[in-house]
């Protein structure tokens, strides 16, 4: 699909965003190995999430999904999950197939799982070898490295481990595996991640214990818990920037989920002095929210890396956009993790910026951004990357002429409403 765009003259309005996708995937997944039945509000009706629905179901838990963005989930813990005669396909889901790989390694039955093309090309192997020293025995293409892969689930043993990186689908694989396993899982990380599977397994029952940055697990059983899902951050981050930009804008976004660990697309809007404001806050399902309203600021560049990347990780190309207009330089570091995304996030960013006038000097691990320079519209591409798609979409809004962003359709994965929020909050 080919969406075509033209400058919007002024952006206003509320967005009710979608469910988090990072907290939606978590829900229906702890929920399927947990006792009793579950409700969850407000869930992600992304293709991505519907992929780990669909692998759930073909492993015999029984999911009913209603009109209203609710789901009912009947845990299996009582009768365990049931060896699936077909392939499971994880679409284009690195969440679904990374969490379900630590998974389906503690269960008693072979299990073979795959995806897109692109998932395909995603490095598996940093999931795989810890998995594989709890005891799994699992198979894929390049030397075990890339789906498909075959898992023969069975006992494991809990271990201690120090995450090469700080990445929160890798720990929340190994959390899945340890609630199976004999003796504790100890799991390291060099620097925080999104912690809504630590959350989510303290709110089931899970004898579960954070110290900085040690999780403890006992192997235990889950109580199941009605949830409310709420607004995606990394969904707000398109809303944030492009009212940040666009010099006649002002956007209200209603109950947008603030876990610390993921909201560091507000610290680095508010350190590029975005007229930012926060209200509201409070809890939902043990996760903080909040509104956020945000009008046209005057962004000055400044340099991200260390610690605050994994809080950000998702959001970078559309940082970088907001980077292309601010004063001065932007320096993006530290955040190699992006050339193994949905695509090389560092090129493609570059890349369609570039096209549209934006001075932007690839790194091996991030990129540098000279901002204040006018955008002309121009013909680009997603690459079948949704958040390359979206952050092209709010381009388009501060660009001069109409621009062409072909495979469009890849805002779908993680937020289906996208390009008719565009048209509703644009002024033409």
């Amino acid at each position: 699909m080919k969406q075509r765009l033209s400058a919007a003259k002024a952006l206003s309005g509320n967005i009710q965003l979608p469910g988090d996708k990072s907290i939606s995937h978590r829900a229906v997944i702890l929920n399927s190995i947990a006792y009793g039945s579950a409700k969850i509000s407000n869930f992600a009706q992304s293709d991505d999430c519907k992929s780990t629905i669909a692998c759930l179901q073909s492993l015999g838990v029984q999911i009913d999904i209603n009109e209203d963005n609710t789901i009912n989930i009947q845990g299996m813990a009582g009768r365990g999950l049931q060896g699936s005669e077909d392939v499971l396909d994880a679409g284009n889901s690195g969440t679904t197939m990374r969490l379900l790989t630590g998974l389906l390694s503690a269960q008693p039955f072979l299990s073979v799982i795959t995806g897109d093309k692109s998932l395909r090309s995603r490095p598996m192997g940093r999931v795989i070898q810890p998995l594989k020293l709890m005891g799994a025995q699992i198979s894929g293409h390049d030397g075990d490295s890339k789906a498909p892969l075959t898992i023969k689930g069975g006992s494991l043993k809990g271990i201690r481990y120090e995450l090469p990186v700080a990445s929160a689908q890798l720990k929340s694989a190994l959390l899945l595996a340890g609630l199976f396993a004999q003796g504790d899982t100890v799991i390291i990380e060099p620097a925080s991640s999104r912690d809504h599977t630590e959350r989510m397994l303290k709110a089931m029952g899970a004898d579960i214990k954070v110290d900085e940055l040690t999780i403890s697990l006992s192997p235990g059983s889950l109580n199941a818990v009605d949830m409310e899902v709420p607004g995606d951050i990394s969904s707000a981050a398109f809303w944030l920037v492009a009212a940040a930009i666009h010099p006649q804008a002002s956007l209200s976004l209603r109950n947008v989920g603030i876990n610390p660990t993921r909201s560091g697309i507000i610290d680095v809007l508010q350190s590029m002095g975005a007229n930012l404001t926060i209200k509201n806050e409070h809890e939902v399902s043990g996760e903080p929210v909040a509104d956020l309203h945000i009008e046209s600021s005057s962004l000055a560049g400044i340099e991200i890396g260390g610690d605050i990347i994994p809080r950000l990780i998702d959001e970078i190309p559309i940082i970088a956009l907001a980077g292309s207009m601010a004063r001065g330089k932007t320096v993006i570091k530290d955040a190699k993790e992006l050339r193994v995304k949905e695509s090389d996030r560092i090129s493609t960013t570059a890349k369609e910026l570039s096209k549209l006038g934006a001075d932007i000097e690839e790194l091996p691990d991030g990129m540098v951004i000279n901002g204040g320079k006018a955008l002309s519209a121009a013909e680009c591409d997603s690459y079948g990357d949704h958040r390359i798609a979206m952050m092209l979409g709010i381009a388009a809004l501060v660009s001069d002429g109409e621009m062409t962003i072909d495979k469009a359709e890849a805002a779908d994965v993680s937020y289906s409403g996208f390009w008719q929020d565009l048209t509703r909050v644009s002024s033409i």
